[in-house]
């Protein structure tokens, strides 16, 4: 499809940012006029710089009037229908016209009665294409850059679980933002310390680790849903990983399928729910 036939962002056509090109063009047509006066505008009406800023003035106005009737429709026609950009792309042209026109009458009639209308009309297109098209632009590409890091933080703020590969583990922080995710074969175990969550996993063969801002209490629900298992107050692990339970002086302690021995402790307070688990693992 074509750029032509798609349809413009939804936020083109918001009641709030209508209010807002139409305000910012205002602003930006007055300042440019009065202090740039692009192709020679003060010579044209021969005016001194007060004549010149309440005519642009009273010119301007004008031209918001055409706008805001324009941007008035444009709002209504969009509840019905979105907008293409070969339809959008017309409309301002529609509104650079209509205003040029509005010009070249108020130049011809109140100010250059003399002067040859064809070429006040050229000028006048001339400038209001300029004074319209770059606010336009300078606005839009504010709010294309606006609407994007609403969506990003939007993102980053919501569990990924539908963009993530099948047999991923994500870990978000207390804020819910994703931080990392792991494969559930590669996943060891979690030992909290603090406020924070080391992630303990595989990486070719090494182990490395990964650091979370958040709790084992928070993270525990949605991960033992995915086979990890609290077995201690300060460690989870992965129970796909477990080689053995042992009895040892200093407790009960899990071994890891790990060519270099790994163990991890089991307090008191898990020792049924692991023997369990680890029972039920077995039986199957």
């Amino acid at each position: 499809m074509l750029i032509w036939e798609k349809n413009i962002p939804a936020y083109l056509t918001g009641k709030t940012n209508i209010v807002r090109f139409v305000l910012f063009t205002a602003v930006f047509a007055l300042v440019f006029i009065n202090i740039y006066a692009p192709f020679g505008v003060d010579t044209w009406y021969n005016v001194t710089e007060l004549e010149l800023f309440l005519y642009s003035s009273l010119v301007i106005l004008l031209g918001m009037l055409v706008i805001v009737i324009s941007r008035v429709l444009m709002w209504q026609f969009s509840r019905r229908k979105a907008l293409r950009y070969g339809e959008y792309a017309g409309w301002i042209f529609g509104e650079i016209v209509l205003m040029a026109l509005a010009y070249s009458l108020i130049q011809k009639h109140f100010l250059e009665g003399s002067a040859d209308f064809a070429s006040a009309f050229k000028k006048s297109l001339q400038l209001t294409a300029l004074v319209i098209l770059l606010p336009y632009a300078i606005l839009w590409l504010y709010l294309s850059l606006q609407e994007k890091s609403r969506l990003l933080e939007k993102f980053s703020r919501e569990p990924q679980k539908d963009i993530l590969p099948s047999g991923m583990i994500p870990f978000h922080d207390e804020k819910k933002v994703l931080r990392i995710s792991v494969k559930s074969d590669d996943l060891l175990y979690l030992e909290s310390a603090d406020n924070y969550v080391f992630i303990h996993y595989l990486d070719h063969k090494k182990i490395s680790r990964f650091m979370v801002r958040n709790s084992l209490k928070k993270l525990e629900p949605e991960l033992t849903r995915r086979g990890l298992v609290r077995c201690h107050r300060s460690f989870m692990v992965n129970f796909e990983k477990v080689k053995l339970i042992k009895k040892e002086k200093d407790g009960l302690n899990i071994e890891l399928d790990l060519p270099d021995k790994l163990t991890v402790p089991v307090s008191k307070t898990y020792i049924e729910h692991v023997i369990r688990k680890f029972s039920n693992n077995s039986a199957v």
